[in-house]
């Protein structure tokens, strides 16, 4: 049904993103991008997770990997497991960012190098089905015992997507299968198993509806609705998980329950708190279950924090998070230029949860923002030669301040070319390999343009279509109708 010129569902997706197989860049301003990821980045970030790039953060991410295999066949780790916590997720993106790239342009031999790394990822998964390198090579009874920092599940949601888009793009299902025997543990865990708990950093709720669509299991269904219902229903959770261990990885505080979005059930959430790249991602998961069971209720509570991010606690380039303190948001309107934090993955998050959004409803505001977001902050996370990026995005650079002293030291003048904590270099290159689908939607009888994006694209109800524009440089878009559809 129509209300004041927007599309409202009703029942079903009133609209959904097209696969990636049916949106084909040809030329302008996306192929450049595509190419320079398929050339520069994605071989780049490949010798940075091998330990080869000379000059740059080291990633141990695919000799963890190795070690998780030796460990689990009881031989020698060697140098054990090297980085954060949640290290397993940056070879996870490289993967999603590959499967996108080799339908845009196929290449046999980035295709058996990925293939070779699924392998590595296989012999990393126990016989139980869980899968997380650094719980597997450090301490196995840790397993489960940290959901606040441990960010199982986070690296659980990554390795998740890249199976589906691989599967999507390759027809190779290895690795949707090793994510469906994880997803099946984890909901052993902690629905058949009613163990308490939710994500300390959300991601898997949108992960594990991809997966549900794209192995029909309807445990991954029921496992994101209840990661998404419990969440705050035991605001004090985490505080209990405290009392029961005795390690950290962090020192996060368990009470701050703003920075976890956890102080109450997500449905009554009305503001946008905390970590700015967990709230988003959070918000994607809850978007997208509104739509795929036809939860009013939730929908509801996605549009209040809409509103209270977009309206109120964003900024004019689509950058959140305004507070290093927490890579946080904070109040309304506390907006400062001059000590800004708008990471990259964040803005990322926002074109995630505004696409979601599309689908429950049809409404320009969430693919305006996505424009904004795609061009003023995403593009500006990664340099033109496709080597250097932003992890947070500065709005002000004083010399001799920014970098430097203590309050601005995150405000640095010049994109690095890694880091430890290396989630947004893979975060733009899989956006940037994916952006069809965020440009593009369908559903029976009509199709949808969000974003400008020269290419072809075929419909899966029928209808095939060629864009041509030389759009953010020219303004002329023109779109022609190769077939009508059915």
């Amino acid at each position: 049904m129509r209300k004041k010129g927007i599309i409202v569902r009703k029942g079903m997706k009133i609209q959904k993103q097209i696969s990636q197989k049916a949106y084909r860049s040809t030329d302008g301003f996306l192929r450049h991008y595509q190419q320079l990821v398929k050339d520069v980045v994605i071989p780049y970030q490949y010798t940075v997770l091998q330990d080869k790039a000379e000059g740059v953060e080291k990633s141990h991410v695919i000799q963890n990997f190795i070690n998780a295999g030796k460990a689990l066949a009881g031989q020698d780790v060697g140098d054990g497991f090297y980085g954060m916590v949640f290290q397993d997720s940056d070879l996870a993106k490289w993967l999603e960012a590959v499967a996108y790239i080799l339908e845009q342009f196929p290449d046999a031999e980035l295709e058996q190098t990925a293939d070779e790394l699924i392998d590595l990822v296989e012999k990393a998964q126990d016989s139980d089905g869980y899968l997380n390198t650094y719980f597997t090579i450090k301490d196995k009874e840790k397993r489960w015992t940290n959901l606040l920092e441990g960010h199982e599940l986070y690296c659980s949601g990554h390795m998740m997507e890249a199976a589906v888009a691989y599967y999507e793009t390759t027809g190779k299902d290895k690795l949707l299968r090793i994510m469906e025997r994880n997803a099946e543990h984890i909901y052993k865990r902690f629905v058949t198993e009613k163990t308490p708990g939710y994500p300390g950093h959300p991601e898997v709720e949108l992960a594990l509806l991809k997966m549900y669509r794209a192995c029909g299991n309807r445990h991954c269904l029921e496992l994101a609705k209840h990661f998404v219902d419990v969440r705050g229903v035991d605001a004090n959770f985490y505080e209990k998980e405290i009392a029961a261990r005795d390690w950290v990885v962090w020192g996060n505080d368990a009470t701050n329950y703003e920075y976890q979005q956890s102080g109450k059930p997500v449905r009554e959430q009305k503001d946008a708190t905390g970590h700015s790249v967990r709230a988003v991602y959070l918000y994607t998961g809850m978007a997208d279950l509104a739509s795929e069971t036809d939860d009013e209720e939730l929908l509801q509570a996605c549009r209040n924090l809409w509103k209270s991010v977009v309206h109120r606690r964003m900024y004019v380039t689509g950058g959140i998070g305004s507070s290093v303190e927490g890579e946080a948001f904070t109040v309304d309107y506390d907006l400062p230029n001059d000590t800004a934090y708008a990471e990259t993955c964040a803005s990322i998050g926002l074109m995630f949860f505004a696409s979601r959004m599309l689908e429950n409803e049809v409404k320009r505001e969430y693919a305006d923002i996505m424009e904004l977001a795609f061009y003023n902050t995403v593009l500006a996370g990664m340099q033109l030669d496709g080597k250097r990026f932003f992890y947070v995005n500065p709005l002000e650079v004083l010399p001799g301040t920014s970098g430097v002293i203590k309050t601005h030291r995150h405000t640095l003048p010049a994109r690095p070319t890694w880091y430890a904590c290396a989630c947004c270099p893979p975060n733009v290159a899989r956006l940037l390999a994916s952006f069809g689908k965020y440009a593009y939607g369908e559903n029976e009888d009509m199709v949808f343009c969000h974003m400008y994006a020269a290419g072809t694209v075929a419909f899966e109800n029928g209808m095939e279509m060629e864009c041509k524009t030389g759009y953010p440089y020219e303004y002329q878009v023109t779109y022609e109708i190769k077939h009508g559809g059915r």
